[in-house]
């Protein structure tokens, strides 16, 4: 499953679903595809998002490690869903996935 984020604001995100579900938990939303965030309700959430980030508290979903692959920390997986939830405080937009 794919997920994708959007708003006005910016170009829209996509994340496989394990990681999206881990954001949205780290967002303190629930883990419902689709859904949406008010504009009102964006900067809490992006300041959760920055928070479980730097925090570390939030390891990559799934890791299998009979995959010889490197593990991309939550923070770099994290990195364009911040962006993106910034650039629609900044405008004042709501944000919705699917």
């Amino acid at each position: 499953m794919l997920v994708t984020f959007t708003t006005k604001a910016y170009a829209d995100i996509t994340m496989f679903g394990d990681i999206a579900i881990a954001m949205l938990k780290m967002m303190g939303h629930s883990v419902t595809v689709p859904g949406a965030l008010r504009a009102d309700d964006v900067h809490e959430a992006l300041r959760q998002l920055k928070a479980a980030v730097a925090a570390n508290n939030a390891p990559p979903p799934h890791e299998d490690k009979d995959v010889d692959e490197p593990v991309v920390s939550t923070a770099h997986r994290a990195m364009p869903l911040i962006d993106l939830l910034a650039a629609a405080v900044k405008n004042g937009c709501d944000v919705m996935w699917k």
